[in-house]
């Protein structure tokens, strides 16, 4: 028997899958991730990502699990070499994203007439429970916040009972254990240049699937569209010829960040980043032109010829 739950969380919206297990599960989940809301979220100015963006220099005390996110948000940085920079925020705020999404006006003024890149985490300091950023830092975790949020909860569903879970925070999906129906967990992966299609659908005896894509959250500043995907090395939108990046991984932590890091580096270098982390992915152009990488074919288990969605919805 399966239960499962939809409600807004971190800006986007959850679907929770639970298989068997004690009663109070989906409450657990529900509560827990809204707990890590409130420690993460850079629009509450009493989380502690926001008392750490307003320290200006100083010591800040954490919890032990944004301590956590904070350490893989940095290894990040490192591994993909700057693509993914979790110090975009004053880049964010400039290009209009100063609210959560549901907010922001569909139009603005323009912008600064000149950005800078981003500065980087060389400089945060991690002590036990304790970090500090340079004075001029400012951190926003949203993806990787969300991607380390569903892995922590479906590692934590299933200790406390369950035979099975899926966690769907907007895209980042996170799949554990037995699935409500045989045949695995069925994750559709949309085409996001083909509103109401999909690419394909995979198959996963447990893991993640993320996507990153230009194509989502979408405004306009003096006239030009922008977006949320900054690249750090211009402090701008990123200007990839490509539209969108899904990544099929073990954690929906490093899919998320995988995933965005190689939209911002472009076809090729994206391309050889995934390939270098040994996961699969499909890179979509704007022409809808999708580029596979990695074993791919290990996991799909449908795939559109004539366009359209599946027959029957995903599990």
């Amino acid at each position: 028997m399966a239960a499962e739950a939809h409600f807004p969380v971190m800006g986007s919206t959850a679907h929770l899958i639970v298989v068997g297990g004690p009663p109070g599960l989906l409450e657990y989940a529900r509560a827990r991730l809204g707990e890590l809301e409130s420690r993460w979220s850079r629009f509450r100015p009493d989380s502690e990502i926001s008392r750490l963006n307003t320290a200006s220099g100083r010591w800040v005390r954490l919890s032990p699990v944004t301590v956590s996110v904070l350490r893989r948000a940095v290894q990040a940085w490192e591994l993909t070499g700057g693509l993914y920079d979790p110090t975009v925020l004053t880049a964010l705020e400039n290009a209009g994203y100063t609210g959560s999404f549901e907010t922001l006006p569909h139009t603005g003024p323009a912008g600064p007439a000149t950005t800078t890149p981003s500065p980087g985490c060389a400089g945060i300091d991690i002590t036990g429970r304790r970090a500090r950023l340079p004075p001029e830092v400012r951190l926003d975790l949203g993806g990787i916040g969300k991607g380390y949020a569903a892995d922590l909860l479906a590692d934590d569903v299933v200790a406390r009972g369950a035979e099975g879970v899926c966690v769907n925070l907007g895209g980042d999906v996170r799949v554990a254990g037995m699935p409500p129906v045989a045949g695995g967990w069925v994750v559709a992966i949309s085409d996001e240049t083909a509103p109401h299609h999909d690419l394909a659908h995979v198959s996963l005896a447990g893991g993640a699937v993320a996507t990153s894509t230009r194509l989502r959250r979408r405004w306009r500043r003096g006239g030009d569209e922008v977006h949320h995907l900054i690249d750090p090395r211009t402090g701008a939108p990123s200007t990839s010829a490509v539209a969108a990046v899904t990544v099929v991984a073990a954690h929906a932590q490093w899919a998320e960040i995988l995933a965005k890091a190689a939209l911002i580096a472009g076809l090729e270098p994206g391309s050889a980043l995934l390939e270098t982390h040994s996961v699969a992915a499909i890179l979509t152009m704007y022409d809808g032109t999708a580029h596979r990488v990695g074993p791919m074919e290990r996991f799909e288990c449908w795939t559109p010829s004539f366009g359209g969605t599946s027959p029957a919805p995903a599990d």
